[in-house]
């Protein structure tokens, strides 16, 4: 058990390090074998975890509050696994879509693997401090990796993206520091007992900061300007590691937060954050809509679709809340993945980054439109999907406590989101020349990401292993 858990943090920091110093361009391989090891090492933690067992570590021999304590739940083994899951067909798609000499894929595989210790380091930190720590980490390797091959569009969309995480990250940090000063820890466990409704005006103003920080590194509308560019102007690879996995970490910290001593000191920021939700879901929706690039369409589903997960909070109360979150946090990685890999091998195939460029192309590229649409049937929320498993359990769980306004706005989003991927399916159709840019592109690119999106509607089938971990 021990193994596995600290395993999961020196395995990416030691293949990273010598990624770096392999050289430019140099360390696929390593990576790919290194992320191998760690879904391994996730699927045991992960099935131990299941089995009852408590997974711990104190570093060092020194525990809280003086030392630091790492420790593994249902909820920490879930993201583990989707991480891992995630990121090792993603490498394999990264190795063929960067060419040697490609500047976007110079440092790509050390920042991928510091940005994954950081993400691992995360779900197992067991104080406020280190959050912080391992949340800063993966924010500088995201920036790192948005900003690579030095395109004026690229480093612009890196800087804003670099003040946005800065700005979040000290909104958290300044709300630790004020918790430390009320209560002499920043241990979570220790907290727990101390802090109630009855606590400190100070203690809520921490609270606050903390949530709204993390609010705008999740770029949960109106704190989503800094996504778009982001999302739509990197790499492929990168578009999808960022959409998939990055933010989530953020939505991980304010929903494990919320489930210790948030709610009993922000009661009404529950519904505040569905409030938030909802219009995350019609902005990023109608703007998915009318984008004209592939990219940027995709990204501003991104923000549609993290405002589901902010749906929840009112609903955490009642049995399943907790469990529609976690599915729709993997429906909507895997789903996202495998759509941003999917755009990458279209804008490579056809030479054109804009949706009207698409014309004809599902001709010379069936598996990639294949694997558009079942990452598309995720999204909407069709059945068997995983997406399908997430928007029921929203809705039920909201019809069972009488907010059927949740379940109107989920159902509602379901149906923009057919909108926008079926406007890039309808176009992928039409009878159109073979442009003078069509390039052929490697098999690999194709079937990677069609794993990825099979994979986000097989999971609806076997949903109920990952709900029950969940509980755990």
């Amino acid at each position: 058990m021990i193994d596995s858990l600290v395993w999961l943090l020196l395995l990416p920091l030691a293949w990273a390090t010598l990624a770096f110093v392999l050289g430019p361009g140099r360390g696929a391989w390593l990576a790919i074998a290194g992320l191998a090891a760690q879904f391994a090492l996730a699927v045991d933690l992960a099935r131990k975890v299941a089995a009852g067992s408590v997974a711990t570590h104190v570093v060092g021999g020194w525990g809280a509050p003086l030392g630091i304590d790492l420790a593994a739940d249902g909820l920490s083994a879930a993201m583990l696994l989707l991480t891992q899951g995630v990121a090792l067909p993603l490498a394999i798609h990264a190795r063929a879509y960067f060419k040697a000499g490609d500047p976007a894929g110079v440092w790509f595989w050390p920042l991928l693997g510091f940005l994954l210790a950081g993400l691992n380091a995360l779900f197992v930190s067991a104080d406020l401090f280190n959050l912080y720590v391992t949340l800063e980490l993966v924010g500088l390797a995201a920036v790192g990796l948005v900003a690579a091959g030095g395109g004026t569009q690229q480093v612009a969309a890196a800087l804003r993206y670099l003040f946005a995480t800065l700005l979040g990250s000290g909104a958290y940090l300044l709300g630790v520091a004020l918790l430390y000063g009320a209560y002499g820890t920043v241990s979570s466990a220790t907290l727990l007992p101390l802090v109630t409704a009855e606590a400190p005006r100070l203690v809520r103003i921490a609270a606050g900061l903390m949530v709204t920080g993390l609010l705008l590194k999740t770029a949960l509308f109106p704190f989503h300007f800094w996504l778009p560019p982001a999302h739509g102007g990197a790499p492929a690879p990168v578009s999808a590691l960022l959409s998939a996995l990055v933010v989530k970490a953020s939505f991980y910290l304010i929903l494990r937060l919320w489930l210790g001593p948030l709610q009993a000191l922000l009661p009404s920021f529950a519904w505040l954050l569905a409030l938030l939700g909802a219009a995350a879901i019609f902005w990023g929706s109608w703007q998915a809509i009318r984008a004209v690039k592939v990219k940027r369409l995709i990204a501003y589903s991104t923000v549609a679709q993290l405002g589901y997960l902010f749906l929840i909070f009112p609903l955490l109360p009642a049995p399943g809340a907790l469990q529609a979150g976690v599915m729709q946090v993997f429906a909507h990685g895997l789903a996202k993945a495998g759509m941003f890999a999917a755009a990458g091998v279209m804008i490579k195939a056809t030479g054109q980054d804009t949706v009207a460029g698409l014309a004809g192309a599902v001709e010379r590229l069936p598996v990639t439109f294949f694997a558009f649409g079942l990452a598309g049937m995720t999204l909407m929320g069709l059945p068997p999907s995983s997406g399908f498993l997430a928007k029921w359990q929203i809705i039920d769980a909201a019809l069972a406590q009488g907010h059927w306004v949740i379940a109107v706005v989920a159902l509602a989003g379901g149906l923009l989101a057919a909108v926008y991927v079926f406007r890039v399916l309808r176009q992928a159709f039409l009878q159109a020349p073979v442009p003078d840019t069509a390039t052929a592109v490697p098999r690999t690119l194709e079937w990677t990401a069609f794993a990825l999106a099979a994979a986000s509607v097989l999971l609806g089938l076997r949903g109920v292993e990952l709900m029950q971990l969940v509980t755990m």
